[in-house]
């Protein structure tokens, strides 16, 4: 793989990651292993172990035919860029005792990842978290409420911030729909399911506290405003007693209300407006799609509609 001066210097590398900048163990390891990965490369490339000097020589080609063997052996844009950082950090502490130039590791460009998608809750587990049957707080009247909270997230996608926001006439009589105030002020309108306004108006009916018109509807324990880490915490506390996944959070539920209406074939531009996301218009409520549109594409494809 490498001569013993090459290998006594990344030993030397790899413990000063670990004792002078203090890497967790995980990353020393990772690096330890593109660096053999990389050594193995290039004793294969140039016929023979791999040798300070063939560091030395390195040039920005000899690092991309690196990255796109290991690409062509199935490694992601994330592992290729950390092998590049890997190689890169070994470099420059070569580099600083004048043992080699580094600067053709610094002109290759790293892999460019693509965004990652947020991944949503599966329906069944959405529909079991915004439901009573999910709740694990003891006080029936709090049990009550994270289930409206939450049904509000999954059925309307709303933002936590903007649930908690509601005042009890936002929420009243038979209305279908929300006028939501969203970021910069943006208005939308989103539907009221009818599983979503019973699940308020039973959290209602158990409060302790007194809930004026234009007061926030829902409160925390001792009757102030509900703080949005009071519900965080308890879907947390859901994660290990329902089986969800690590990534379970309050906001998920947002993301699975849009995936699962695009998965059943609403229209994009319909639930964009349904979300208010930041690319549409800020001053109108609708943009070329209508109120009576908005919630036949809803009642078409949302889990809980009909």
């Amino acid at each position: 793989m490498a001569d013993e001066t090459l290998l006594a210097e990344r030993a030397a590398w790899l413990a000063a990651l670990a004792e002078e900048r203090r890497l967790s163990a995980l990353t020393v390891e990772a690096y330890e292993r593109d660096t053999r990965q990389f050594l193995l490369f290039l004793a294969r490339h140039r016929g023979g172990p791999a040798r300070l000097k063939d560091i030395a020589d390195l040039r920005p080609s000899d690092f991309r035919a690196f990255l796109a063997a290991r690409r062509k052996d199935g490694t992601g844009a994330r592992s290729l860029g950390r092998n590049l950082a890997g190689l890169r950090s070994l470099l420059r502490h070569l580099e600083k005792k004048g043992l080699v130039n580094a600067a053709g590791a610094r002109a290759v460009r790293a892999p460019k990842q693509g965004k990652s998608l947020p991944k949503p809750l599966s329906a069944e587990q959405a529909l079991l978290v915004s439901s009573d049957d999910g709740q694990l707080a003891d006080e029936p009247w709090i049990a009550a409420r994270n289930a409206a909270v939450l049904s509000l997230l999954y059925g309307s996608g709303l933002r936590i911030s903007e649930a908690l926001s509601l005042k009890r006439g936002d929420v009243s009589g038979a209305a279908a729909t929300l006028r939501i105030t969203g970021k910069g002020g943006k208005t939308r309108i989103t539907p009221l399911l009818s599983a979503t306004r019973e699940a308020v108006e039973a959290y209602l009916k158990l409060c302790p506290y007194a809930i004026g018109a234009e007061s926030p509807i829902f409160l925390g324990a001792r009757g102030g405003p509900l703080q949005q880490g009071i519900i965080q915490k308890e879907v947390r506390k859901m994660r290990s007693a329902l089986g969800l996944p690590e990534t379970a959070t309050p906001h998920k539920l947002r993301h699975s209300f849009a995936t699962h209406l695009l998965s059943a074939g609403g229209d994009l531009r319909a639930i964009q407006e349904l979300l208010g996301h930041a690319s549409l218009s800020t001053t109108q409520i609708y943009t070329g799609v209508d109120a009576a549109r908005l919630l036949d594409v809803f009642d078409r494809a949302h889990p809980r509609a009909g």
